[in-house]
């Protein structure tokens, strides 16, 4: 398979390079694929070719999004849009990933890709109208909605948090804000699992459209760094005090969704991809960061 990849450095983007490793993956990042450059976007898939082309790159800087939105606007919505329109000229699929940030999380309960787009500032407006935009551009795109995304590379809440408990006695943690942590791994094996549909599906067909794919079970920030501090502390690691927290307690620039949950039956009817169990993903990332646990409390012994 050839594969494009929008995005190099970026958590899902090399999440997606290792899990399509012995296939023929080009992962470019700017200069060389430049969202708001449509010459690079042209010029880049020219010298690739590939089958399928995989959006992992996006203007993520939720708080400085508010006072940029020119260009989260360029990357997520028009450089987005302009990948898709290239994609589409020469009769490839394209997949492309969003964000729980296109609600407000005011539902009560997970939401369905049906439910109406609602942002609450604007990072989560680029990735909505960036979804429209995709859709209309290219007939055969599929839009993977996540959340809380993390990985072994890259800077993530994961890896702030295993920085933070070496370093504190104690860490305070939003305990309002419900949600699923979704690793970078499980992102990518489901984009390989969905690949060889895609590549043969026609325009309307259900394998194309808007997903959600996320972690399970739900939890809250601060649930999940519980569990982050007891799986390192099996590791070895210091565990400081965990104290809860209110989001008014810990306040931001832009509004984050109080629940975000994702209702993700559709791309398991579909695709059958179920939603793998963070804890289980967390475990193999802290192997992959500290080491499995024995090998970690051994390290610590005197």
């Amino acid at each position: 398979m050839r594969l494009l990849i929008a995005g190099r450095e970026g958590q899902v983007a090399r999440a997606l390079a290792a899990r399509f490793a012995g296939h023929d993956v080009t992962a470019l990042e700017p200069p060389a694929l430049d969202l708001t450059d449509p010459a690079s976007i042209r010029a880049a898939l020219d010298a690739a070719a590939p089958e399928l082309v995989v959006n992992a790159a996006a203007y993520t800087a939720v708080d400085r999004a508010e006072d940029d939105a020119a260009l989260a606007f360029a990357v997520n919505r028009d450089g987005a849009a302009r990948l898709a329109a290239e994609a589409a000229a020469r009769g490839l699929p394209f997949i492309h990933f969003s964000t729980d940030y296109v609600f407000d999380g005011r539902k009560g309960a997970p939401y369905t890709e049906d439910d109406a787009p609602c942002p609450l500032g604007v990072y989560g407006s680029s990735k909505e109208e960036g979804e429209r935009a995709v859709l209309a551009a290219n007939p055969r795109s599929a839009i993977l909605r996540t959340a809380w995304v993390c990985s072994a590379t890259g800077g993530n809440f994961l890896k702030t948090m295993l920085r933070l408990a070496n370093e504190r006695e104690e860490l305070r943690v939003v305990a309002d804000q419900h949600g699923a942590p979704t690793f970078a791994a499980d992102l990518a094996d489901a984009v390989f699992a969905m690949a060889p549909r895609l590549l043969a599906a026609n325009p309307g067909d259900d394998a194309f459209g808007l997903f959600h794919l996320s972690g399970a079970p739900h939890t809250t920030w601060h649930g999940f760094t519980a569990e982050i501090l007891a799986q390192a502390a099996s590791r070895g690691h210091k565990r400081p005090r965990l104290t809860p927290i209110a989001t008014s307690d810990y306040p931001t620039k832009a509004a984050r969704p109080a629940d975000g949950r994702l209702d993700c039956a559709k791309i398991t009817r579909v695709h059958g991809i179920a939603p793998a169990d963070w804890r289980i993903s967390l475990s193999r990332c802290l192997d992959e960061l500290i080491g499995p646990p024995e090998a970690g409390l051994k390290e610590q012994t005197p």
